[in-house]
C-alpha cells in the first residue's frame, strides 16, 4: 500500500515543481521596473574638448547598463565591453506593456555653424534620467564615416552631453553600416552579372545555369518559385515549362540605361560620383556609366530604419526596385533572386545598438538613413523598443535629421505612418547666433583660416537684438507652426552658447512663447550635463502630459503632385510646383504601378525652407521646381528631386582625417574633437 502511494505522489510534486518553475518564469518575463545607477559628472571650466570628456568617464559595463533597464540576459548580445545589440524578442516579451511618452527633438532651419540638436536629445535625457528620475532613452542615428574623416567630425553629441566612448560610437560601431554597404553591392554586382550573363547566352543555356542538375535532380530554389507565381506559371517542375515560359522566367532583360541601382562606399570619394563599369576584356564590352553614393543614401538603409522586424525588412529588400526592363517593367531584388541573401547580410544590423550617456542613461544607435533623398531619423525598432522599456511614465527621446521642414516632416507623414507611433512633443532646437542669420545677419560657412569667414562669425556673436527679432519672426515662428500643423506640442530649446547675452536669451524665449510654443527654455547641457537642462525637461515633461491632437499631412490616397504640392505650399510656404516634363512621366509613371499611395520623401537643400540655400530666414513668393521623381519602392516612399542633389560628399582641401591619429602603445585616439 505504501508503496502504491510513491507514484501518485512523485507526479504530484513534479507537477508542482512544474507549475513553480513557470511562475517563476512567467514573473521573469514581465516587465521589470529600472534600477538605473547614474553616473556623476563633475564639469569643468573651460570646458575640455569633446574626448577628454568622454574619456574622463568610465562607462558602466553594458551587461549592468541592460540589468538596469529590465533586459534578460539572453536579449543582449555584447560587443566589447560597453556596447551591445539588443534582441527584438524583447518586443513580444512587452507586447503587453503600455508605451512611454514620445519626444522627437528638431530643429530651425540648420546654418552651417550647427545648432546641437544630438547634443540637446542627450542632455534632456541625462536631465530626465539623472535629476529627475525619470525613466529615459535617447535614440539617435550612426554617424557616416564619410563626414567622420572629411568634414563633420565626430557626432556624439558634444560638452558634457555625450554618447560614450565617444570613439566608438563614431567608427565602426557594431558594423552595420558595413553590413549595409556589402548587401547593396552585392545587388549591384547581381545586376551587372544578370545583364552580362543574358547577354552571351541562349534561352536553354541560360535556363540549365539558372535551374542546374544537382545529382541528376533539377528543382527550383523558393526564390525562383515566388518568381514563376509572379509571372502567372504555376508549373514547379523544371522540366514541363514550354520554351516562352522558360524564356519569360530567365530574361529580366534589363535596359542598361534604366538601371537605377548604384554601389555605395562609406567614404566621401567625389571622383566616383560618375564612373565606367565593365571595360575589363572579360566583360566583352558591357561597359556602361554608372556612380557610386556614400552608404547611408542606400535604399537599404532607409529600409533599416523604417522596417518593424526581420520578416518585414526581408519583405522590403525583395520589393526594391533596381531598374526597368526594356519593355518598362520594373525589376526587383526579388526578381534577381538576391532578397533571401540581403535578409542574411542584414539579420544582426536590425538589433538596435545599447549605449550610454556620460551620466549613464541609455542610448540605442540604429540606422542613419542620409536626411536629403530617405528620412533622416534613426529606427522604428529602436524607438519602439525604447518606449516599451521606458514604461507609461517614461520619455523615449528620438531626433530627425536637419530643419523641422525636413526631417521632422518626414518623421510625421513617413516614419510615423510605418509605425503606427505617435509623437506627444516636439523640442525646437535653436541658437542665437543661427537666428541672428536668418535675421539678416551675414551668411557664412564652416569656421576656417580664411580671415573673412571668422570676422564674419564673429559679427554673430556681438549683441544685435533687432537680428534676434528678425530671426525669431521668421523662421522659428515658420518652424513652430510647421509642428503645429501636425497637432503636435512644442518646447523651444535655446541651445545657449557662451557669447550669448542674457538679453538676447530673454528675447528669444519671450518671442518663441508668443508665436505659439507651449514654453521656451535656455539649455546649458554642453557645459553643465544634465543639470544645464533640468529647466527643458520640467517643461517636456508638462507638454507631454497635454493632449496631443496628432495629424498628418495628407492622407495616402491623395495624389502624388497634390502631396508635393501640399508640402510646397503648407510647410515649406511656396505659391506653388513647377513640374519638369521628366517629372510629370515619371509620376504617371508611377501610377501605372500602383505606386501612388506611397508617402513623399522631399530631397531638397536643408539650408532654407526655400529651394535656393541662400534664402534664409522665411522666403515667400516662390516656385518649387521639381526636376526629377525617383521611387524607394522597398522602404516605401517617392522622392522628388527639388533642385541638385548630391548623394556623395566630397573631400574638403584639409579633410579632418589631418587631425586624426592614433598612438600604438596606448591605442588612444585623437582627433575625433
Amino acid at each position: 500500500m505504501e508503496m502504491s502511494g510513491v507514484g501518485p505522489l512523485t507526479a504530484a510534486l513534479r507537477m508542482q515543481n512544474v507549475v513553480q518553475s513557470s511562475s517563476r518564469w512567467a514573473q521573469g518575463q514581465q516587465y521589470r521596473p529600472w534600477t538605473l545607477r547614474s553616473l556623476k559628472l563633475q564639469p569643468l571650466s573651460p570646458v575640455p574638448s569633446d574626448i577628454e570628456i568622454s574619456r574622463a568617464q568610465t562607462p558602466k559595463p553594458v551587461d549592468q547598463l541592460a540589468q538596469e533597464i529590465g533586459l534578460l540576459q539572453e536579449e543582449t548580445e555584447a560587443y566589447g565591453r560597453t556596447k551591445a545589440k539588443v534582441r527584438l524578442s524583447l518586443l513580444d516579451r512587452l507586447r503587453e506593456q503600455p508605451d512611454g511618452k514620445y519626444v522627437l527633438v528638431a530643429g530651425i532651419t540648420p546654418t552651417p555653424l550647427g545648432e546641437g540638436k544630438s547634443t540637446v536629445v542627450i542632455g534632456l535625457v541625462q536631465a530626465l534620467s539623472a535629476h529627475l528620475k525619470l525613466n529615459s532613452f535617447a535614440c539617435l542615428r550612426q554617424p557616416s564615416q564619410g563626414p567622420t574623416f572629411g568634414v563633420k567630425g565626430g557626432a556624439a553629441g558634444g560638452g558634457y552631453a555625450q554618447v560614450i566612448p565617444m570613439e566608438e560610437f563614431n567608427l565602426h560601431l557594431t558594423g552595420d553600416i558595413h553590413a549595409i554597404t556589402a548587401a547593396n553591392n552585392l545587388v549591384a554586382a547581381a545586376i551587372d552579372a544578370r545583364m552580362l550573363h543574358e547577354a552571351t547566352q541562349k534561352d536553354k543555356a541560360l535556363y540549365s545555369r539558372l535551374v542546374p542538375s544537382v545529382n541528376g535532380v533539377r528543382r527550383f530554389s523558393p526564390i525562383q518559385i515566388a518568381r514563376l507565381r509572379r509571372l502567372g506559371i504555376s508549373e514547379i517542375d523544371p522540366s514541363a515549362l514550354m520554351p516562352q515560359e522558360v524564356s519569360s522566367f530567365v530574361r529580366l532583360d534589363l535596359d542598361p540605361a534604366k538601371v537605377t541601382w548604384q554601389r555605395v562606399v562609406d567614404t566621401n570619394d567625389r571622383f566616383l560620383r560618375k564612373i565606367t563599369v565593365g571595360q575589363a576584356s572579360t566583360e566583352k564590352g558591357h561597359v556602361r556609366e554608372t556612380q557610386f553614393d556614400i552608404a547611408v543614401a542606400s535604399e537599404i538603409m532607409a529600409i533599416l530604419a523604417l522596417a518593424d522586424g526581420l520578416g518585414d525588412m526581408k519583405t522590403r529588400l525583395g520589393r526594391m526596385v533596381v531598374g526597368s526592363s526594356r519593355s518598362g517593367q520594373p525589376v526587383t531584388a526579388e526578381d534577381l533572386g538576391v532578397s533571401g541573401a540581403l535578409a542574411v547580410l542584414m539579420k544582426d544590423a536590425i538589433k538596435p545598438t545599447l549605449m550610454q550617456t556620460l551620466e549613464g542613461s541609455p542610448v540605442f544607435v540604429h540606422a542613419g538613413p542620409f536626411a536629403n533623398i530617405a528620412h533622416g531619423n534613426s529606427s522604428v525598432l529602436a524607438d519602439k523598443l525604447a518606449l516599451k522599456l521606458v514604461g507609461e511614465d517614461g520619455f523615449v527621446v528620438t531626433e530627425a535629421g536637419f530643419g523641422a521642414d525636413i526631417g521632422m516632416e518626414k518623421f510625421f507623414n513617413i516614419k510615423c505612418r510605418a509605425s503606427g507611433l505617435r509623437p506627444n512633443v516636439v523640442v525646437l532646437v535653436a541658437t542665437v547666433r543661427a537666428l541672428k542669420m536668418h535675421g539678416g545677419g551675414p551668411n557664412v560657412s564652416r569656421p576656417s583660416i580664411l580671415s573673412v569667414v571668422w570676422q564674419r562669425c564673429a559679427l554673430l556673436t556681438l549683441q544685435n537684438l533687432s537680428l534676434v527679432v528678425k530671426g525669431c519672426s521668421s523662421n522659428l515662428r515658420k518652424q513652430i507652426q510647421i509642428a503645429h500643423l501636425f497637432g503636435v506640442p512644442v518646447v523651444v530649446a535655446l541651445n545657449v552658447f557662451k557669447t550669448d547675452t542674457q538679453a538676447e536669451i530673454d528675447l528669444v524665449c519671450q518671442m518663441a512663447k508668443e508665436s505659439g510654443a507651449s514654453d521656451a527654455v535656455p539649455c546649458h547641457h554642453w557645459a553643465r550635463g544634465g543639470r544645464g537642462s533640468v529647466e527643458l525637461a520640467q517643461a517636456v515633461k508638462q507638454a507631454g502630459s497635454q493632449p496631443s491632437h496628432f495629424q498628418f499631412l495628407y492622407s495616402q490616397e491623395t495624389p502624388i503632385v497634390e502631396k508635393i504640392r501640399m508640402i510646397a505650399q503648407k510647410v515649406y510656404g511656396a505659391d506653388d510646383i513647377e513640374l519638369s516634363p521628366e517629372a510629370q512621366a515619371k509620376i504617371d509613371y508611377y501610377n501605372q504601378q500602383g505606386y501612388g499611395k506611397l508617402p513623399i520623401c522631399m530631397a531638397k537643400t536643408h539650408l532654407s525652407l526655400s529651394h535656393l540655400p541662400e534664402k534664409k530666414g522665411t522666403p515667400t513668393g516662390f516656385t518649387l521646381p521639381i526636376r526629377d521623381i525617383r521611387a524607394s519602392i522597398g522602404a516605401g516612399f517617392i522622392y522628388p528631386l527639388v533642385g541638385t542633389m548630391s548623394t556623395m560628399p566630397g573631400l574638403p582641401t584639409r579633410p579632418c582625417f589631418y587631425d586624426i591619429d592614433l598612438d600604438p602603445v596606448t591605442e588612444e585616439i585623437t582627433g575625433l574633437f
